[in-house]
């Protein structure tokens, strides 16, 4: 039983040592995005850039932040006699209104480092919405670490 721990400690050591090629110092920085208060709609992209697996860490902290999301949400909602002549008339289809979702992304320089407009039918989809800014935030810093020279 010793044998066999004396000869496969040090392998398998090298071999732990071998997988892993970055140094431990070469620690992954951590970007810190704070989403400005919204009307709720906050709360909602908080959640998208959890579900959608974003990789950064939302801060309630602004003075923490690398970053400050910024969105306005505009909602359509079709009147009743508007609904009604829309299926007297037209179709029925899309007598729920309308949502627009602006979001900016802007840097400590106070610049605007990334933006996303998105109109969903519907003028409750606010899970809807802030998935697909979670989905194209993900792409942006994606992009963003690819870029970065090594």
């Amino acid at each position: 039983m010793s044998k066999i721990i004396k000869y496969t400690l040090p392998i398998a050591l090298v071999l732990f040592a071998q997988g892993n090629p970055r140094p431990l110092s070469a620690a992954v920085q951590v970007v810190r995005i704070y989403i400005e208060p919204q009307q709720g709609f906050d709360s909602y992209i908080a959640a998208a850039i959890v579900k959608k697996k974003v990789p950064v860490v939302v801060t309630q902290n602004r003075e923490d932040a690398d970053y400050v999301l910024t969105s306005v949400v505009e909602t359509h909602q079709e009147s009743t006699g508007s609904k009604v002549a829309r299926c007297l008339f037209l179709y029925c289809a899309g007598m729920d209104g309308n949502q627009t979702a602006t979001v900016q992304l802007v840097n400590a320089k106070k610049e605007v480092a990334w933006a996303y407009n998105v109109k969903k039918a519907g003028a409750k989809n606010f899970q809807s919405s802030s998935e697909a800014i979670a989905k194209h935030l993900k792409k942006f810093f994606e992009e963003q670490q690819r870029a970065k020279p090594r």
